[in-house]
């Protein structure tokens, strides 16, 4: 039944306008609403499950992303890798593989069949499923594997509409499982200690924080299985893939935390790069591409704040997340020039003598951001960073997102990305579709807590005594 649920349940952003006379000087809101949490159900704000001394773990997707997590999981320590699970039996031998070099025993196999993994999931021996499948199926294995009981965590991005991004929360209240969404940006080594910088207050009261995922896929559409991603992008308008430029910038701002999202507006521009790259790799030019070549979104917070995010995948731009901070007293910005810029009083730091002489139109010195850096990184980065380097992904955060997932499920903590990250990074691609295809009007975000946004004061990443 829950299976059906999630592609079933009614469509809840709908085109109703917010009434206005002309005179009132307001323009239209796409409204979107909220379903009444189900009798019984909690919500999952700082929940902590009972700690779990080794944490069983069955991987579903071994195609591009799977592979990594389960060699990363290998270094982990309180882990134990016990199934492993793909449509192709040489994905699954060649993790098969990498547990025979590291002298672990051989994984349950799950494959050839279309719902193999549910079998997987349904083991009594597994605490958590990792899916690092193609998008269309996130939501759906998630929602399966917290049925079963099992903690689940999701690759980005772990929902594409409203549908599926409430039924993973109402799945995940009901079961009291957590759903972390496999965000690995928010670990970059910049992004964790500019995070840390702006909890102590270096930069202010934090005003405006940007982000974007900017990145030209075309040596690497081949690669993805069946050809989905750039299909998906055929058949669908928005920002698609917001997650890496919105969870760093939503965790400056405190998301659900003190502060919420609470209208957006988007816009594109006409698709072109793509049907491009399509006509010379096929021979047939498409006239129906949705997706635009470059899309932006404006958000608006409940505390007055606002965030920019970009999606491109197609055009020539160098890639960039746009990692950006403006706050009362510096700014931080890591694309394309990476660097911390500080009213003089911020930084009177005995190892700056020279600090009078500083301006906040100016980056601070390679020799003194790096002295800044020093002393405000991240204890996650100081604790495991140099060991993250070395297992790798993407520099090492990939390892630090797993790790510190492990890490909390092991010691009974709030993981660092609850369900409620997971549907205000993910909102971006229904969201914006709306608001792109009614002339880019304004759109109300839900409030995904239904009222817990504010019980919390401060982001903040949860440690053991």
């Amino acid at each position: 039944m829950i299976m059906k649920k999630i592609f079933s349940i009614t469509v809840l952003a709908t085109l109703l306008f917010a009434g206005c006379c002309n005179d009132c000087g307001k323009s239209r809101v796409i409204k979107t609403a909220v379903p009444e949490r189900p009798a019984g159900q909690a919500d999952m704000v700082a929940y902590a499950a009972p700690a779990i001394d080794t944490v069983r773990v069955g991987f579903i997707g071994l195609g591009m992303r799977g592979p990594g997590a389960v060699e990363r999981f290998i270094h982990i320590p309180g882990t134990k890798i016990v199934a492993l699970c793909d449509l192709l039996p040489e994905n699954v031998a060649k993790c098969q593989k990498m547990l025979e070099k590291a002298g672990l025993p051989a994984a349950a196999e799950y494959t050839d069949a279309e719902d193999a993994w549910k079998e997987l999931c349904e083991r009594d021996d597994i605490d958590l499923v990792y899916i690092a499948t193609d998008w269309k199926h996130h939501a759906r294995m998630g929602v399966y594997a917290m049925e079963q009981g099992k903690h689940t965590a999701i690759e980005v991005p772990s929902a594409m509409t409203l549908d599926e991004i409430w039924t993973l929360i109402d799945t995940s209240e009901r079961t009291r499982k957590h759903c972390m969404q496999l965000e690995n940006c928010v670990y970059d080594f910049f992004e964790m200690n500019t995070l840390n910088m702006a909890q102590q207050g270096l930069f202010g009261e934090v005003l405006h924080v940007e982000g974007s995922y900017i990145h030209n896929l075309k040596d690497f559409w081949p690669y993805y299985w069946n050809n989905w991603r750039l299909d998906y992008n055929h058949e669908n308008r928005g920002d698609v893939y917001a997650t890496h430029g919105m969870g760093p910038a939503c965790q400056l701002l405190d998301m659900h935390r003190g502060d919420r999202m609470t209208t957006l507006v988007a816009m594109d521009t006409k698709a072109v790069c793509a049907p491009d790259y399509i006509e010379q790799t096929t021979g047939v030019r498409p006239n129906d591409f949705k997706n635009g070549d470059h899309t932006m979104t404006m958000i608006r917070t409940a505390n007055g704040k606002t965030i920019h995010i970009q999606h491109d995948v197609v055009t020539p731009r160098p890639y960039s997340r746009m990692y950006q901070l403006t706050g009362t007293k510096g700014f931080a910005n890591k694309y394309p020039v990476q660097g911390y810029a500080l009213e003089p009083e911020q930084i009177a730091l005995s190892e700056m003598p020279d600090h009078e002489n500083l301006s906040s139109h100016g980056f601070l010195s390679p020799e003194q951001q790096a002295e800044l850096t020093e002393k405000y990184m991240h204890p996650i980065i100081r604790e495991v960073g140099d060991f993250a380097r070395k297992v790798g992904g993407h520099g090492g955060m990939d390892f630090i997102m797993d790790y510190r997932m492990i890490y909390c499920l092991r010691n009974g903590l709030p993981l660092d990305m609850d369900v409620y990250d997971m549907a205000e990074w993910c909102c971006l691609a229904p969201l914006t579709a709306l608001s792109i295809e009614n002339d880019s009007a304004p759109v109300e975000v839900p409030d995904f807590t239904r009222g817990a946004w504010n019980r919390v004061k401060g982001f903040r990443h949860a440690f053991a005594e």
